[in-house]
């Protein structure tokens, strides 16, 4: 009985201890839980409420440290601007400025210049940085690019002072002019050859300034609102007739080719503004006319090409003139940017011609590019989108030509000399 009596106690403190063991397992188990951990000390729920919701709309990279300065929740932008590494801001001036903002509670702000993550060019990343407390431990901060901000503003400023520079020149020179007229009116040849100055510099003055206001109207006009079917016959003999006078003069041979069903341009069409269609072929003419040297040619040809997106319509104008040198051939479509400006000068330029057409070329979904050698001449090629609906309802009109015709296509006969070849 002692031995059965002794057994049974024995399980009973057995029973026992193992009981206190679970209990005690349990609750250690349930503190556990309930104690905030490495990883949960950065996730959302350490934010106050509705910050997250705020953060995740914000334009502005954003950043919140806590009081040991570890991220606690950083936007994708953040990442992205490379002030995000290894779970740690890593711009020290923005952390100085977190460490004296959680000092303090004061809201401070600073631009700052960054290196560009991940390239080996010397550009900087500018942005504007701001700090601000989020409640007792946190320390919010936001961070906008201004790079592009400040781009556009050099982009401005570059442009109002060459505007200043190109206006102040001929208004400088006609009020010269003017005095030496008064200076010479007692001298009829003297006041001729003035007042013939003045009219040159008047003209200069009247194309600078409407040259600018197409410049402004097609960087702020939406051409496709008022787009329309345009030929491309139509647009190089209006650019032709612009610049007929002047190519006479030098003795300039014009020729025009194409490569449609018909051997010439009169089956191509573009989709697009026909007055800013016609302004950008037209001053790809006049430069070629302008730059070429006496008793020369210049050609203009147009062809469909085959593209991803759709055909496109490449109107190429190629001149016998000076050529372009492989370091300004990158810079032609500069506002103001001049290759030789004595020569412009002379021909009248006034350096925003290529600037309307490459606005022109974007704006209708084509391009403008360029191939030239110095002493052998430039080909400055047009490609713009075909009004893909007129030319599929002149493949089924009466006019349609025969995919099985095999007959080589001929030049313009009006042409006097052979169409000339798109160069590379």
């Amino acid at each position: 009985m002692d031995v059965n009596a002794a057994v049974a106690a024995a399980a009973a403190i057995a029973g026992l201890c193992t009981g206190v063991i679970a209990m005690l397992a349990f609750r250690w188990s349930e503190r556990d839980q309930a104690r905030p951990t490495r990883t949960s000390l950065h996730t959302d729920a350490a934010l106050p409420p509705g910050v997250d919701t705020v953060l995740s709309v914000l334009r502005s990279s954003a950043v919140v440290l806590d009081e040991s300065d570890s991220v606690v929740k950083a936007s994708s932008a953040a990442y992205a601007l490379g002030l995000v590494r290894g779970g740690k801001l890593a711009v020290e001036p923005m952390l100085h400025m977190a460490r004296d903002t959680r000092r303090d509670g004061e809201i401070r702000q600073v631009e700052l210049d960054l290196p560009r993550r991940g390239t080996g060019r010397g550009e900087a990343l500018a942005v504007s940085a701001r700090v601000a407390p989020l409640g007792s431990r946190l320390v919010l901060l936001l961070v906008e690019d201004l790079t592009e901000a400040r781009r556009i503003e050099a982009v401005r400023r570059d442009f109002v002072a060459n505007v200043s520079h190109e206006l102040k020149t001929p208004v400088g020179a006609l009020s010269l002019l003017s005095e030496a007229v008064m200076d010479a009116s007692d001298d009829p040849e003297a006041v001729t050859r003035f007042a013939g100055r003045m009219q040159i510099e008047a003209t200069r003055l009247t194309n600078l300034v409407q040259e600018l206001i197409d410049l402004s109207r097609v960087q702020n006009d939406n051409p496709l609102e008022d787009a329309e079917p345009v030929r491309v016959d139509e647009l190089v003999a209006e650019a032709i007739d612009r610049s007929r006078q002047p190519a006479s003069t030098k003795q300039i041979t014009m020729a025009v080719g194409g490569s449609g069903p018909r051997g010439s341009t009169a089956d191509l069409h573009i989709w697009g503004n026909r007055g800013q269609l016609a302004a950008a072929l037209g001053n790809l003419v006049e430069n070629a006319v302008n730059y070429s040297p006496a008793r020369t040619r210049v050609g203009v040809s147009a062809r469909r090409v085959s593209a991803p997106g759709g055909d496109l319509i490449e109107i190429a104008v190629t001149d016998q003139g000076i050529g372009i040198s492989e370091r300004d051939r990158e810079r032609v479509f500069e506002r103001f940017y001049r290759v030789d400006p004595a020569r412009s000068r002379a021909t009248g330029g006034t350096g925003l011609g290529l600037a309307i057409v490459k606005h022109v070329a974007a704006s209708h979904g084509g391009e403008v590019t360029v191939w030239s050698s110095e002493g052998q001449g430039s080909t400055f090629t047009l490609r713009l989108p075909e009004a893909g609906a007129v030319r599929d309802r002149s493949t089924t009109g009466p006019d349609r030509v025969d995919e099985d015709d095999d007959r080589p296509y001929d030049t313009d006969p009006n042409a006097e000399i052979p169409a000339p070849e798109v160069l590379p």
